[in-house]
């Protein structure tokens, strides 16, 4: 069995890896991780079996890429166009000049951030990109069960938080 053309993996998997790589690392680097994991993914291809399953093996590149993304960002300097007065915390005990204005870019997003990455992670994996919790456990380290816990405290977070906060807004759903 030979390799399908890489431009059809692209285009049948590229939505499926930018939900994940939103929920993983924000909308603001979702674009730059979606990016590197298909050039990672080009560069690995040809030596891919052709029995492996193209889904699994890019969310665990866009997992890694992510990672890196998230790594790099902790460390690297914001650019502001004016630096903020120190303010009195928010309502929720963080002070909003730490907040940067990509922060503030969606309210699942917000919810989603919330989470613990582990939880963060098993949630997109599971709901947005569909893999099973064997697969989830061999990407982020630990077992099924704890990836299938991992997942299900999530959505119970969220359930909890993210109607709440369209709530706060006034909006319904």
């Amino acid at each position: 069995m030979t390799l399908r053309p890489f431009e059809e993996i692209v285009t049948e998997y590229g939505p499926l890896v930018l939900r994940v790589c939103r929920a993983v690392v924000g909308p603001v680097d979702a674009e730059d991780a979606w990016s590197e994991t298909f050039l990672a993914a080009l560069k690995a291809y040809p030596g891919l079996p052709a029995d492996a399953r193209v889904e699994a093996w890019l969310v665990t590149i866009a997992h890694r890429k992510a990672i890196d993304i998230a790594r790099a960002g902790s460390r690297g300097p914001i650019a502001v166009g004016e630096v903020p007065e120190p303010t009195p915390p928010a309502g929720d005990g963080r002070p909003t000049a730490d907040l940067r204005p990509e922060d503030w870019d969606g309210d699942l997003w917000d919810a989603l951030k919330a989470l613990p990455p582990r939880q963060r992670s098993a949630v997109a994996y599971h709901y947005l990109a569909g893999l099973p919790y064997k697969e989830i456990a061999a990407i982020t380290g630990g077992t099924a069960d704890a990836a299938r816990r991992a997942a299900a405290d999530g959505i119970k977070t969220l359930r909890g938080s993210y109607p709440r906060q369209a709530h706060e807004r006034g909006e319904t759903r």
